[in-house]
């Protein structure tokens, strides 16, 4: 591990945590290697996850921030309640990701230079699966990739669901303030699709992403049923947004 994280001004490393159990630990514990800055964002958790952090508070007082919400909000209104602090503390740009162990902590700094180099962009994470996913997500995830290409016509969305990401923070609480939706699961992608709509540059960056199995205390939040029917309004409701700004789009391109 690196031993000398890098110390920012500027770009925020966001963690929304929802009943993530030890996994909270080990993967702000990576984080910390790499990054500081860190707000960790305790959506009414009930498990005493969080309880966990506070010998890491202790280590990193100035660095590691623990902002504890009263009841489950959902991730994207957690991440909303930290991008709202953030630019009162200077932060211009955050990079969100999940607490569960997914995403990888040594792919951090990588995320953060491409948005340093590329400010005005939005800079997302495209999963390398390994024998680990399930292939229903896979697939599922294909059908709303497919669905985020056509609203934004091919601006660039590589993938519209992984959630290691960095926003640039004005365009990100403007797109969350034009909506009442992308509240809870259907963040990433709702977010991602309207930042193209406000024709945010996109880097798209491969990273690769494991799936915990249950008995090595792997933790999901995701429920099949409600879920899809969450992506499958927002996508009807994008697709319609999408059909009003066609018009307009295509008259940009003649």
């Amino acid at each position: 591990m690196n031993n000398k994280p890098e110390v920012s001004n500027s770009h925020l490393l966001l963690i929304p945590s929802y009943n993530t159990g030890a996994l909270l630990k080990i993967t702000v514990e990576e984080a910390l290697q790499e990054w500081l800055p860190i707000w960790v964002i305790i959506d009414g958790s009930d498990d005493g996850s969080e309880d966990l952090l506070l010998p890491l508070q202790e280590q990193y007082p100035d660095s590691l921030r623990i902002i504890k919400l009263p009841q489950n909000i959902g991730k994207g209104a957690a991440i909303l309640e930290g991008i709202r602090q953030a630019p009162a503390e200077g932060f211009t740009h955050v990079l969100t990701m999940d607490a569960d162990h997914q995403h990888p902590a040594n792919y951090i700094q990588k995320f953060m230079q491409l948005s340093i180099d590329n400010p005005e962009s939005m800079i997302l994470g495209e999963p390398v699966f390994d024998d680990s996913a399930p292939m229903i997500r896979v697939q599922g995830r294909r059908i709303s990739n497919g669905w985020a290409k056509l609203e934004t016509m091919g601006w660039g969305i590589h993938d519209s669901l992984f959630g290691m990401r960095v926003y640039p923070i004005q365009d990100l609480i403007a797109v969350m303030y034009s909506t009442r939706w992308a509240r809870r699961f259907d963040f990433d992608p709702e977010v991602a699709v309207r930042m193209a709509w406000r024709r945010v540059p996109i880097i798209n960056i491969s990273t690769p992403v494991r799936y915990i199995d249950k008995a090595d205390g792997g933790v999901s939040q995701f429920k099949y049923g409600r879920d899809n029917i969450l992506l499958i309004g927002m996508h009807l409701r994008l697709f319609t947004g999408f059909l009003s700004r066609l018009p307009m789009a295509l008259l940009r391109a003649i």
